[in-house]
């Protein structure tokens, strides 16, 4: 398995910030991974894909796991910035 760990610090309110995760849900839908939410946290579930989405007091916390075959087609450096583009977006 191959882990990428994302943390942005946010400066809104849980409550703010968990709706936001949309656009992050839009771009991992595509890729067939769904987020399955339970307040502030979600368990990401997807072929060869799984993770989680945690939004706390400080910060946006995001895992992802690519099995073996994912690992083969996603490019992870890209993800991660993916990630982390739609984590600052979340500021706007």
């Amino acid at each position: 398995m191959s882990d990428i760990r994302v943390s942005e610090p946010r400066g809104t309110t849980t409550a703010e910030a968990a709706p936001k995760i949309s656009s992050l849900e839009e771009m991992m839908a595509k890729y067939g991974v769904k987020a399955i939410w339970s307040d502030t946290s979600a368990k990401l579930k997807g072929a060869g894909v799984s993770g989680s989405i945690n939004v706390d007091d400080t910060n946006c916390n995001v895992h992802v796991k690519l099995g073996m075959l994912a690992r083969r087609i996603v490019d992870s450096v890209g993800l991660d910035a993916s990630i982390r583009k739609r984590l600052a977006a979340l500021e706007a």
